[in-house]
């Protein structure tokens, strides 16, 4: 007979029959045992495996609310800024800049060193002045020859931009950085500044590449003399520096030129003797006389005699005012004299003249300060010349401001003389250059002996004198001119046909 097996139930059911607390317990520890026994741990990342910041972001609370972003940017802009700190502080330490504006004196010199050092590495086959530019700018020196023919040379120097050189083994940086917005008024031209940056322990090769670039400008004018005009309220060269004019190119009455330089050298080594004695220590000439009698050439060669340049200044010269006169004397470059032509034409007794229907802005009160008022300057030379002496008023020419007078007035038979002698003489001269020149025959010219010369000399004095004795004069201007056209003997009958009567000189 089939008998049913007992069915088994599992463990769950018959603890459960022990009651609801006894269950729970039981239940815990045995699940706690047999996972301890029979199953192994799980392997995972560690705490010590954990960063630092997946610590914070995994555990922090705040991070999640965005405090945590903020603090690693703040972090981030303080390293940024001590960075840049730093690194403004290197330089400091490290690098020397120099600044050079454009309206300081260094600052053409320096363009030009930098023309004549691209000229010479391009001239052997080299990178100019050891550095590679985009950024160009062009330098044209033009030069017009005797013959009628022309020469431009274009040097190319770094533009505005930043630029890298090297000089004496050392690195330079070289920024030409232009303003569009500040102008020179006098100029027009754009306000501009170089910055000049190298090791701060090769800081004295500035002083050395200024002196370098100073003495290449003056070499360009060696031998020349310069001539400044008034452009605004500064003085800018005119033209191109002139060849020194010699002494002996101007023949004066005789023992004038002697006179007028003797007194100012002599001047011009007596600085400390005017400082102990309180007097301002300037210098002022009036040269006067008939046109073409040399008072302009004299004055050019005696600034080439001593080495010194000229500023010429016109009083009648349109927007030219009292502050701007006053001011244009006081910044007078070195070694310069300052030349008023036709002093006569400005004002005459006091009053403007106004030949042209123009009034200059120059009072004559603003004249007489600017040449020995309170705010005049000192350490100066000036020259005035005119063709009207009666004209001037006494306040203008008296001692103080006028110290020399000298009266340059039409040829003397002495005078005419020697002129025929520089002219048609064998003799040979030495140029400022130290180049020797003689006399250049015409074609079909013969040459005379000097006996010759000293004979025709004679007679070309002779005839002066004679013309003088009859109230007839001659220019030195007019006997150089018929010197130049014509030859020696041919010359002689010219010179009666050019005396003139007095007062027939023409302005």
């Amino acid at each position: 007979m089939f008998r049913p097996r007992p069915a088994q139930q599992p463990a769950a059911s018959a603890h459960s029959e022990a009651g609801p607390s006894t269950n729970i317990t039981v239940d815990s520890n045995v699940a706690d045992q047999t996972s301890n026994v029979t199953t192994p741990p799980v392997p995972g990342p560690s705490a010590e495996d954990q960063s630092f910041v997946s610590r914070i972001m995994s555990d922090n609370p705040y991070f999640s609310a965005g405090a945590g972003l903020m603090g690693i940017g703040v972090v981030l802009t303080v390293f940024r800024r001590g960075l840049t700190l730093g690194t403004t502080f290197a330089q400091r330490r490290m690098l020397v800049t120099l600044e050079i504006p454009s309206k300081d004196r260094a600052y053409p010199w320096f363009l030009e060193w930098m023309a004549a050092q691209s000229a010479s590495q391009v001239g052997k086959g080299k990178r100019p002045m050891g550095f590679r530019s985009h950024e160009l700018a062009v330098e044209t020196s033009y030069k017009q020859h005797e013959n009628g023919s022309s020469e431009a040379v274009f040097n190319l120097v770094p533009g505005p931009g930043t630029h890298y050189f090297k000089y004496h083994g050392t690195w330079f940086q070289v920024k030409r950085e232009r303003d569009a917005k500040l102008m020179d008024l006098h100029s027009g031209s754009p306000w501009e500044t170089l910055t000049l940056t190298t090791l701060s322990a090769y800081r004295h090769l500035f002083s050395s590449l200024l002196t370098e670039a100073r003495a290449l400008a003056e070499a360009s004018t060696e031998g020349k003399t310069v001539v400044y005009t008034a452009w605004g309220v500064e003085w800018r060269p005119f033209g191109k520096p002139r060849s020194r004019r010699e002494m002996g190119s101007v023949v004066l009455a005789e023992g004038v030129s002697e006179k007028i330089e003797n007194d100012l050298r002599s001047f011009l080594g007596r600085g400390k003797w005017y400082a102990e004695r309180g007097i301002p220590y300037r210098r002022g000439y009036l040269l006067h006389g008939p046109p073409g009698s040399g008072k302009t050439s004299f004055i050019q060669a005696l600034a080439g005699s001593l080495h010194y340049n000229i500023c010429l200044l016109n009083l009648a010269e349109r927007g030219l005012t009292d502050d701007k006169l006053n001011h244009l004397l006081g910044l007078v470059p070195e070694r310069s004299f300052i030349l008023l032509e036709d002093v006569d034409s400005a004002f005459s007794r006091r009053v403007q003249t106004s030949e042209d229907g123009y009034k200059s802005s120059v009072t004559f009160s603003g004249l007489l300060n600017a040449l020995d008022g309170v705010a005049s300057s000192e350490e100066r030379i000036i020259f005035m010349t005119t063709n009207h002496y009666e004209r001037l008023d006494p306040a203008l020419i008296r001692p103080g401001r006028v110290d020399i007078h000298e009266l340059l007035d039409d040829a003397a038979g002495e005078q005419a003389k020697r002129l025929f002698v520089k002219f048609y003489g064998n003799s040979t001269t030495v140029n400022p250059e130290g180049e020797e020149k003689g006399r250049i025959l015409r074609e079909g010219e013969t040459p005379l002996t000097d006996e010759e010369v000293e004979a025709l000399g004679n007679e070309v004095k002779q005839i002066v004198e004679d013309e003088r004795s009859q109230g007839k004069t001659i220019s030195m201007a007019s006997l150089q001119g018929l010197f130049i056209r014509t030859g020696a003997k041919e010359s002689l009958g010219g010179i009666r046909e050019l005396c003139r009567s007095k007062g027939q000189e023409g302005v």
